[in-house]
């Protein structure tokens, strides 16, 4: 189970931990990879992007792509991942709370396995994801589920930060959802995530 009460410090501890590897590998997330649409010359921010292997691969598409993270050293990794696959993105280092949430901005915002965040940041974070979309912008997003609490191959363990349906139909009801689905795959993701899962994934479109 990952706590969160220093955030910065359990993240930059897990990215260390791994070394040279990648914690959560260097393939793209695979909702991320199957639903992303958006036309080279995009803008696109991935939040909480860890090691960067979501916003390379965007980058790899030739999208102009935003990344934050609230770890450091899992930023230096998401740089240096970047420089190997010769794209270039925009990194930061910050947390949700932090990070400038440009209005109207982005033609896209890539949220995935963002499950730090407990119900209020969660809440914070889910108007912002909103906020800085452009009308028309896309949001793709993919979690776990209670259900992951039996699976346990990853995510926090803490059923508070677990998504459902129905709390991501509230949460985005002023989007038009494209797709909402809730399954069990068999994924693997680095050391990080790995085995059945219980997932949920959203694509929705900004009005």
């Amino acid at each position: 189970m990952t706590t969160f009460t220093d955030a910065a410090d359990t993240w930059n501890r897990r990215f260390a931990g791994a070394g040279e590897h990648y914690l959560f590998g260097r393939a793209p997330n695979a909702w991320l990879q199957t639903h992303a649409a958006w036309p080279a010359g995009a803008r696109v921010l991935c939040v909480a992007d860890g090691e960067g292997r979501n916003s390379v691969w965007l980058a790899q598409q030739g999208l102009l792509v935003d990344a934050f993270d609230i770890a450091e050293v899992g930023v230096q990794k998401a740089r240096a991942l970047a420089t190997d696959a010769g794209v270039a993105v925009n990194y930061s280092v910050a947390d949700v709370d932090g990070w400038p949430w440009p209005v109207a901005h982005y033609d896209g915002v890539a949220a995935i396995f963002v499950q730090f965040a407990d119900p209020d940041m969660r809440t914070r974070l889910f108007v912002r994801l909103q906020q800085c979309l452009k009308p028309g912008g896309v949001l793709l997003l993919q979690g776990y589920t209670p259900r992951q609490l039996e699976f346990r191959t990853g995510g926090p363990g803490q059923i508070e930060h677990l998504y459902t349906e129905a709390l991501l139909r509230e949460a985005f009801a002023g989007m038009d959802i494209v797709t909402l689905e809730d399954y069990e795959a068999d994924i693997r993701e680095g050391n990080g995530h790995h085995g059945r899962s219980a997932l949920i994934g959203l694509v929705a479109r900004k009005r």
